[in-house]
């Protein structure tokens, strides 16, 4: 799921304002919970203001109670609302609550809310540089439903409001509003404002990182991000974003690291945990996933727990369950959260389900399903599974599963091997040793897994890929095959075709040959490139020679 965490990395952390009391505690309480909202502290920020309501159960406290659970990576529109409504039955005049009303209708997708938050603006008469920052973080909280214009005039004349004291959160909004709007330029110049405010500077070059993600400058990004973990080791929303970064470099085994260290530093909200889930399923980090989510799933009522549950049903291929729990999810979600990609793992599940159905009716139906799902992931251009790598799993009879792992053939050395990997997941010296133990043993979905973890470390070493191919086309599964040895075909670079021309010259055969029943001119191609590499490959000179007639 690559899309989930790089998507969400522009939630990370954002500012909170700085509200003054006359009660000295109160004040220290309310920026306890500011500072644990800021670092992913969830859990940490509803006792502190669930405390303040005990001790003082005014309006404005109710608000920062309903704030926190529109602020978690997974808002909780039920409790934010329950919140809201006993702040306005405490004052029911009070700007903030209206407010947070209205962000929760704009967070289920009714945009009508703009205007409302707006009402709320002016009834107030925008005297306060609290309501018109509320107003404006509302109006960037979602991807989705937003209005980045309106909130950069109100975060503006907050700050006019705020005159020299003005709080880093109000910089640090203003920057998500520009991001909003796709101006990084603006956007940067804010956090740069931002940075000699804040107390803690982490928090800034966090965002800084992330913005630079978002411009896809790699480098720039990574170095900001270094910056707020030297600045600050413990401020978890930092790992979560390095986290992001080595996903993208397909750098597994340091994402897991990071995601570690965000475990570490965040705390035990369950919403954080279901995050923390979702991270790692990105991360293809399947058993890790499934432990945090049976582990919080009781304590979650947000349907989103039924989607990601069935996505690691469908990595275990339970099709039947990955069905039941996706047609939950759907069944309980807005209608606004349900992603093409949703509906790719609904054609996947459609085709896994097909491959066993014995009636032809039913058979048929299920692979028209497949095909219509699938072709909308794939219209959106929705990068979360390889959907023709994993329909070509499922055809080949199923991807491969620990569990038909753990049935196949073993050894000591296999054995010994494994608890070589499971202590250091970035060996790949033995990760290799591990996988041609496997494929000795003609344990294939073996040999199959371990290939795959070794292409997500070294996902330049184009070995490792030719290696998937032999093992898949081993296992009959001949549709991933083919994707295999096209991928290590495309992986090689041009200085290593010389010393590597026999085996392109096969994988290039391979693909002919497991192409000249579907796709004859693919076939003509990569059978003459076969033979270009090595006129000597009398396997190849046939087939050319066969298919040309």
């Amino acid at each position: 799921m690559k899309d989930i965490m790089i998507m969400n990395v522009k939630k990370i952390a954002f500012g909170a304002a700085v509200v003054f009391f006359s009660n000295f505690t109160s004040a220290q309480t309310l920026q306890d919970g500011i500072i644990s909202i800021d670092s992913d502290k969830f859990a940490q920020a509803k006792n502190n203001f669930t405390q303040m309501i005990a001790k003082d159960p005014s309006a404005e406290n109710h608000f920062y109670l309903g704030n926190t659970y529109l602020r978690q990576a997974e808002p909780d529109f039920a409790k934010a609302t329950e919140s809201f409504n006993k702040g306005l039955a405490a004052d029911r005049k009070s700007y903030l609550n209206q407010l947070g009303l209205a962000t929760v209708k704009l967070g289920k997708g009714d945009k009508s809310a703009i205007a409302e938050i707006q009402k709320v603006v002016t009834d107030s008469r925008e005297k306060d540089a609290e309501v018109l920052y509320r107003a404006a973080e509302a109006l960037t909280l979602f991807e989705k439903n937003n209005s980045p214009d309106l909130a950069i005039q109100f975060l503006n004349k907050a700050i006019e409001r705020a005159k020299k004291d003005v709080p880093a959160n109000y910089y640090y909004t203003l920057g998500d509003a520009y991001r909003l709007k796709k101006i990084p330029g603006d956007a940067m110049t804010a956090y740069d404002k931002a940075l000699p405010l804040a107390k803690n500077k982490a928090s800034v070059y966090t965002r800084i990182g992330t913005l630079w993600m978002a411009a896809q400058q790699w480098q720039q990004a990574k170095t900001s991000i270094e910056k707020a973990i030297a600045t600050d080791a413990t401020y978890a929303p930092a790992y979560k974003a390095l986290a992001a970064y080595n996903i993208k470099y397909q750098e597994n085994a340091k994402a897991t690291q990071d995601l570690i260290n965000y475990t570490k530093y965040a705390d035990e909200d369950p919403y954080t945990q279901l995050e923390i889930a979702k991270l790692y399923f990105t991360n293809e980090d399947y058993a890790n996933s499934k432990a945090i989510l049976d582990k919080i799933f009781d304590k979650v009522d947000d349907p989103i727990k039924f989607k990601l549950r069935s996505y690691v049903n469908y990595a275990d291929g339970q099709y039947a369950e990955a069905k039941q729990n996706m047609d939950t999810f759907v069944s309980k979600a807005e209608k606004s959260r349900v992603q093409p990609a949703d509906q790719g793992l609904q054609g996947l599940i459609a085709a896994g389900l097909a491959k066993t159905e014995t009636d032809a009716a039913k058979k048929a139906a299920l692979t028209a399903e497949s095909q219509q799902k699938i072709a909308i992931a794939k219209a959106a251009k929705d990068e979360t599974l390889k959907w023709d790598m994993e329909l070509a799993k499922i055809s080949g009879g199923g991807a491969a599963s620990q569990s038909s792992v753990d049935a196949g053939p073993t050894n000591p050395q296999i054995e010994a091997l494994k608890k070589q990997v499971a202590a250091n997941a970035q060996d790949s010296d033995a990760l290799y040793k591990l996988a041609t133990a496997y494929q000795d043993a003609k344990n294939w979905n073996g040999a199959i897994m371990t290939w795959q973890k070794m292409s997500a470390i070294l996902p330049d070493w184009a070995p490792a890929y030719y290696s998937l191919g032999y093992a898949y086309q081993q296992a009959t599964n001949n549709d991933a095959a083919k994707i295999s040895y096209e991928k290590y075909i495309a992986t090689v670079k041009p200085e290593e075709v010389e010393a590597n021309k026999q085996t392109l010259a096969y994988a290039y055969f391979a693909v002919a040959y497991l192409s000249k029943d579907s796709d004859v001119a693919k076939a003509k191609d990569y059978a003459a490139k076969s033979v270009q590499l090595d006129p000597t490959y009398q396997d190849a000179v046939k087939l050319n020679a066969e298919i040309n007639k």
